[in-house]
């Protein structure tokens, strides 16, 4: 079965209506992420906070604040309750510029130390706990969820034969 494509046109976006609104921040969000299969939104915004939505109902489910690292980038993990979040403050005196959080509990899991100035990407693997993360101090690290450290750094491109490996069945 093929999937059909529709070109986007100005007919078709001014067809489309809002589908929702979430009105209770009215602040600078940094960064958005949807879930790949549950219908959940998360936020990192101005002011600290990590905010998950119900976006199928338009419903605020929870909201955390990070008052300590500050919050910039976020994604979700494969977990519908757990995010990786980039830090903003105290970047140069802890190097923890990434943290694992369980927004179950508003735990931090993990953190995760190695960049030195602002990581302005971040990109969950969709097959396995890898992810990867880019920053302004010209580096992209490939990180495990399970293991603090880093597993791959560069300041260079990264060639596919150092890329982890998925695990294989027996």
């Amino acid at each position: 079965m093929s999937a059909s494509l529709t070109e986007i046109n100005d007919d078709l976006i001014r067809s489309m209506a809002i589908g929702a609104v979430f009105s209770d921040f009215g602040g600078k969000i940094h960064s958005i992420d949807f879930h790949r299969k549950d219908d959940l939104l998360v936020t990192a915004s101005e002011d600290d906070s990590v905010r998950l939505y119900d976006i199928a109902n338009a419903k605020l489910l929870k909201t955390t604040y990070h008052k300590k690292h500050g919050t910039d980038r976020i994604c979700f993990t494969h977990h519908p309750s757990s995010v990786i979040c980039s830090s903003r403050y105290n970047l140069e005196s802890t190097g923890e510029s990434l943290r694992y959080l369980s927004m179950y509990d508003n735990r931090c899991l993990r953190y995760f130390k190695g960049h030195k100035e602002r990581v302005v990407s971040l990109c969950m693997s969709p097959i396995n706990d890898s992810f990867m993360s880019g920053s302004l101090d010209h580096s992209v690290r490939i990180w495990d969820l399970r293991v603090n450290a880093c597993q791959i750094a560069s300041c260079d491109a990264v060639t596919t034969s150092q890329l982890p490996q998925p695990l294989q069945s027996h």
